[in-house]
């Protein structure tokens, strides 16, 4: 018979292992900043988890992530921030406030409206904090979007914002147009002095930033897609290396025609 654990046995495991005295050295080392990247890697492996359909592995990262949770909020605790409950007591009391067609009376027709409903609620909240922490700045539609995001997910975030207000194209054809060009753009700039150019950066920096756009206009996680484009990479580079092996030749010793070949043959066979 397993054990029944709950959190608060997990929270006297994280006590424990912060504890100056009689502790685990390394994780009485560690800081907010310093467990932040772990926080951040445990999150990308729930996602792994789940995009592999790999539910054993998914319940395992799921504890990781929550005890990233619970460290945070030992660490808050020592320092007299907040403790846990204040954590769950907090994420409680928000999500009744952003669901009132459930813990209240209001009338949400379906979830294209919840959306909508979620995301006024999340501006009304912002423009609060706002107000409360920047009491004599100008309001933005772009407060608190965290710098700290990857790139591209922030991109998307801030065109969002954008959007909300009315900055945006009326079609996806606009949003082609302008990506077509800043590829005209990007190669003006590598044309004139090549990769030394300072100005390809700039250039390519906005290249992307139109794609995240135009993913959004499309639906489209621009990190997910990106995520499967280099699982499908990987797989096809992979099936490369191997039919290469059972040629009786290797992917260093393969010439760049070689391997074309043979990827273009993977392609077909995924294809059929």
């Amino acid at each position: 018979m397993t054990k029944e654990n709950n959190i608060n046995e997990l929270l006297e495991i994280m006590s424990r292992l912060r504890d100056k005295e009689n502790g685990c050295p390394w994780d009485v080392e560690q800081n907010f900043k310093s467990i932040a990247p772990y926080t951040i890697e445990e999150a990308y492996e729930v996602a792994e988890a789940i995009d592999n359909g790999d539910m054993e592995n998914l319940r395992d990262e799921l504890g990781d992530l929550l005890f990233q949770t619970v460290f945070h909020a030992q660490m808050a605790d020592e320092a007299g921030f907040f403790n846990f409950n204040d954590v769950v007591a907090s994420v409680s009391a928000k999500m009744i406030s952003r669901h009132p067609h459930v813990f209240g009376d209001a009338d949400i027709a379906d979830a294209e409206a919840q959306t909508e409903a979620w995301e006024e609620h999340k501006a009304k909240e912002r423009a609060s904090k706002e107000r409360a922490s920047k009491p004599q700045s100008a309001p933005t539609a772009l407060y608190d979007v965290p710098l700290s995001l990857p790139a591209l997910l922030r991109a998307l975030k801030l065109q969002k914002r954008a959007a909300r207000v009315g900055f945006d194209w009326d079609n996806i054809d606009d949003v082609i147009a302008k990506m077509h060009e800043e590829i005209a753009e990007t190669a003006e700039e590598i044309a004139k002095k090549g990769k030394s150019n300072p100005k390809v950066e700039e250039e390519f920096g906005d290249l992307m930033f139109v794609m995240a756009n135009l993913a959004r206009h499309l639906h489209i996680n621009p990190e997910e897609a990106l995520r499967l484009a280099n699982a499908k990479f990987e797989r096809r580079f992979k099936a490369v290396e191997e039919n290469l092996r059972d040629n009786g030749t290797s992917i260093e010793a393969a010439s760049l025609h070689e391997m074309e070949a043979e990827w273009q043959e993977v392609k077909k066979a995924e294809k059929n």
